[in-house]
């Protein structure tokens, strides 16, 4: 990557959120110059939020049921005031199902800066969507900005069901399936920029579209398939792949039900296959072998891919020579949980997810919920409600029961399969159509920001880096020019951790778009006691509470410089190869499954 590899300056006030780009960060001569896009314009909201109702009546497809003044500091992010706006409800499509009798429509609010930067962002929210999520969401952990407290016009949507008509039974209608995956962002994004247009005598200059996990893969998949609409992209924890990740979910729960000791359709039953205490057994032993791989001994591994040869869990984790008592890991607890990590199979030994890295984040807080509760009430639904063709109603009435007897390698032909009544698989309308091919959002001078925990449990960061790798190749190894994955050792699912978790992606985001100004790492906080934006419960007792680290631009990796606070930024730099696949060899990550 076209990096620079600098020292990082000291900054005063570490408490406050700062990113650092890169030195000469001016977009340089290409073999071949791409599209600069323009900044935009600020605009000032016409007239008054309660005249948008009869302003806004007349959009196409759509209702507007409430236009509301919200005053300054109702909304409020890390303690700052959300300046006055105008909070716009509404509905569209709405329709009766023919398959469930069901009424369904895609609700949504928009947020309308009276004072506004020029600027469109559509949140994409988390999980089976199903609730409109108040669109003032943030990036990362404990956010510092918002897009709405920036300024921006911000939407959010159900997606085109309500949790309350059954959470994922929405699934078994059809037109509500491809709402969810995507087609509700292609009905909603040309009525958000008429609103924009009603509301400040003119439409957004620039658009951009961002999310975590569910958000993030809302996100990748707008930018395959709604590539015109929007200019930035900014995808946390993006699974793009997310019916195989939640089948993979599925393996895993059927792992640890066989060394369970308590009833493994509940979820304490089953984390009593890998205890908290037995987490942090394999957590210390990945940091024994792996923490000073980046020169410093600090609770944090920086170099994951080189962690993952040189760490063996037979060899480095100690194995019980009698009773489990929370300081070993059986041999049957062994053979149960290395195929987790090096990545779900089928049962001819073919591999259908990616593998999860060994990091010292496995013994963080939200580990529990991802990897015992959420296979046995979450996946069940979505794999077998939403996902599956035909879907197994079983699921919804009784989700353990489903998820622990599920035929894996049925269930995974049927993600791909359709029938009369579901004409699009799943894995057709949940992910984007070419995922590793984005050359059309670099072709039109647009630019995606990626970030990804290591130790997210849920949806892989191997994966992820497995996309980058990929749309680095379908673009000549271009992806430099228009991409940036950032990887934040010990995080988990979108935040938490025993990680530096608090950053701004935004910000960089909108430079490179309008500015031409290419992001370099970016500097991210712990959340210890006082942090603004609430303490993460998993900042180990010895770090500086406001320890700061660089994360670097994929495939580049932090390092200790050798001198300096151990505990700042200012002392470690980005190193590694240059340009995501070469000197990078990818052949058997890139083997994993066949989507």
């Amino acid at each position: 990557m076209r990096v620079s590899h600098v020292r990082f300056a000291a900054r005063a006030g570490v408490g406050a959120l700062t990113l650092l780009l890169a030195v000469g960060a001016q977009a340089h001569g290409r073999d071949r110059q791409l599209p600069q896009l323009t900044p935009a314009t600020p605009g000032t909201l016409i007239g008054t939020c309660e005249s948008l109702l009869g302003r806004l009546s007349g959009l196409d497809h759509t209702t507007i049921t409430t236009a509301t003044t919200v005053a300054a500091g109702t909304l409020s992010v890390a303690g700052t005031p959300v300046p006055v706006h105008c909070r716009v409800t509404g509905f569209m499509y709405q329709r009766v199902s023919p398959v469930d009798g069901k009424t369904y429509s895609i609700q949504f609010e928009m947020r309308l800066p009276v004072a506004w930067n020029g600027r469109f962002f559509h949140q994409g929210n988390g999980g089976i969507d199903g609730s409109v999520v108040t669109a003032n969401a943030g990036f990362g952990g404990g956010a510092l900005t918002t897009p709405l407290l920036q300024g921006f016009a911000v939407l959010s949507s159900d997606a085109g069901h309500s949790n309350a008509q059954g959470g994922p039974a929405f699934g078994l209608d059809p037109q509500a399936r491809l709402d969810y995956g995507y087609q509700a962002v292609g009905k909603l994004t040309p009525m958000a920029k008429q609103a924009i247009g009603l509301a400040y005598g003119k439409g957004p200059d620039r658009s951009y579209f961002g999310g975590c996990s569910n958000g993030g893969r809302h996100t990748l998949v707008t930018a395959a398939r709604y590539t015109p609409d929007y200019d930035g992209y900014l995808a946390g924890a993006p699974g793009y792949n997310l019916p195989l990740a939640a089948l993979a979910n599925i393996f895993g729960a059927q792992r640890y039900a066989t060394v369970a000791t308590g009833n493994p359709a509940t979820p304490p039953g089953l984390e009593s296959a890998f205890t908290a205490a037995e987490r942090r057994v394999l957590a210390n032993a990945v940091l024994a072998r792996c923490d000073r791989l980046d020169g410093a001994a600090d609770g944090l591994v920086q170099n994951t891919r080189t962690c993952q040869r040189v760490f063996d869990l037979e060899r480095d984790v100690p194995t019980c020579a009698g009773a489990r008592d929370g300081s070993c890991l059986s041999a049957a607890q062994k053979a149960a949980i290395a195929p987790i990590f090096s990545g779900a199979t089928l049962s001819d030994g073919r591999r259908f997810y990616a593998p999860f890295p060994f990091d010292g984040g496995i013994g963080g807080g939200g580990i529990p919920f991802w990897e015992f509760t959420a296979p046995l009430v979450l996946d069940s639904g979505a794999v077998g409600a939403i996902f599956k063709v035909p879907p197994s109603v079983d699921a919804l009435t009784n989700g353990p029961a489903f998820s622990l007897g599920l035929n894996i390698d049925t269930a995974y032909a049927q993600l791909f399969a359709t029938d009369a009544t579901y004409t699009e698989a799943a894995m057709s309308f949940m992910t984007p159509p070419d995922a590793r091919n984005m050359n059309a959002v670099r072709e039109r001078g647009a630019k995606i920001i990626v970030y990804h925990g290591v130790s997210d449990p849920i949806f892989s960061v191997a994966d992820t880096e497995r996309w980058y790798r990929g749309i680095d190749r379908s673009s000549g190894h271009r992806a430099e020019d228009f991409a940036r994955l950032y990887r934040v050792p010990g995080m988990g699912h979108c935040s938490g951790g025993p990680a530096t978790d608090q950053f701004d992606p935004l910000t960089p985001l909108v430079a490179w778009v309008e500015q031409g100004v290419e992001p370099g790492a970016l500097v991210a906080q712990a959340r210890g006691t006082g942090n603004r934006g609430g303490a993460n419960a998993d900042v180990p007792a010895d770090w500086a509470a406001a320890r700061t680290r660089p994360l670097c631009a994929y495939p580049q990796v932090a390092r200790y410089a050798g001198r300096g606070d151990v505990e700042s930024a200012a002392s470690w730099k980005c190193v590694g190869p240059k340009g995501a696949g070469r000197g990078h060899d990818d052949r058997d990550d890139d083997r994993d499954h066949d989507d």
